[in-house]
């Protein structure tokens, strides 16, 4: 007898769609198992809403793990940012696969760069963090732009650019490298990957999160074998930072946590994990960035303490005066 297909719950988006495509193949894969998509709404996809007005935290995740508790599917796939750092007490973070490209993309008209922009260069960008990060390097430039809030889909936001709206739209590079098809979408369209040590990613970017029921023992553990232990105990450092600043996902705070290593002789080993924060007013005025490193992490312990001994610094010189009303 066949058993009954697994239903994994996605939001209706072209990425979000790719994204779960990508776990559905790897757990057909892993368990000889037919899985087919769900299709759910959530009330980030419909509100026209800037995620600052509505406070990203949950937007885009509350039907999924709605679905999930009323049995309407057996697992979710979420984009990592978009999860609330706080774990729902009936559900499980089965799995955080490999982890894709952190960075942020500039894609602009005419083969600009970030640091080619023009003076009064219009560039969209829905996320607080990238508008602080950005407007900061814009005035150690002596540039000045301005950052325009956008929603929409990743080809509605590009469309700004070819529609000559925009000089310049800034969109997670994972994103682009999952739905494929990135020379057919931008075209003409210049690319230019942000380099961290400029615009420092929103926490846990690039990476996804595979949750289902804690009740359902069997389904948490073959899931599991879809874990990468490096990626999750990077974005646990990350979204720890994020909850012990007590921020919302939509506040202007970036973090990326990444092994550092160094040649044995017989091959790269491992060595410390580097944690870097920042936080900053939208304007970039002020920011607060700073780093720590600490021993790789062999537990999610290790990697919890990481993020809160930068918090404590980071709030030490000012970080909870920069972010506005502050998600308790």
């Amino acid at each position: 007898m066949t058993e009954r297909a697994l239903r994994l719950g996605t939001r209706r988006s072209k990425l979000a769609m790719a994204q779960s495509g990508h776990v559905a193949d790897a757990v057909r894969r892993l368990t000889g198992r037919p899985v087919e998509l769900v299709e759910i709404t959530t009330y980030g996809d419909v509100s026209r809403e800037h995620l600052a007005q509505i406070g990203g935290t949950g937007v885009f995740v509350a039907a999924l793990r709605d679905a999930l508790l009323a049995g309407e599917v057996d697992f979710a796939v979420h984009s990592l940012k978009d999860l609330p750092t706080a774990q729902h007490p009936d559900l499980v973070l089965a799995a955080i696969p490999e982890r894709e490209d952190p960075r942020d993309v500039l894609i602009a008209r005419d083969g600009l760069t970030l640091e080619t922009l023009p003076d009064g260069a219009r560039v969209g960008t829905g996320s607080p963090r990238r508008m602080a990060q950005l407007n900061a390097f814009a005035r150690s430039h002596g540039l000045r732009i301005e950052t325009v809030p956008i929603r929409g889909n990743i080809d509605t936001r590009v469309g700004y650019v070819h529609k000559g709206e925009l000089d310049a739209v800034v969109l997670a590079a994972a994103g682009l490298n999952r739905i494929g098809g990135t020379e057919e979408l931008t075209g003409s369209l210049s690319l230019d990957f942000l380099s961290v040590d400029t615009v420092l990613p929103a926490p846990g970017q690039g990476a996804l999160a595979i949750e289902c029921a804690a009740s359902n023992a069997d389904l948490v553990t073959t899931l599991g074998a879809l874990d990468d232990p490096h990626t999750r105990a990077a974005v646990t450092a990350e979204r720890t930072l994020l909850a012990a600043l007590e921020a919302g996902c939509s506040a202007p705070v970036g973090a990326l946590a990444d092994l550092l290593a160094e040649d044995s002789g017989r091959g790269q080993i491992f060595t410390e994990m580097r944690l870097r924060g920042v936080v900053g007013t939208t304007d970039g005025s002020t920011l607060v960035q700073l780093s720590t490193t600490g021993p790789v992490p062999t537990s999610n312990d290790a990697a919890t303490a990481l993020g809160r001994e930068l918090a404590a610094e980071m709030l030490a010189k000012g970080a909870a005066g920069l972010m506005g009303e502050r998600a308790l």
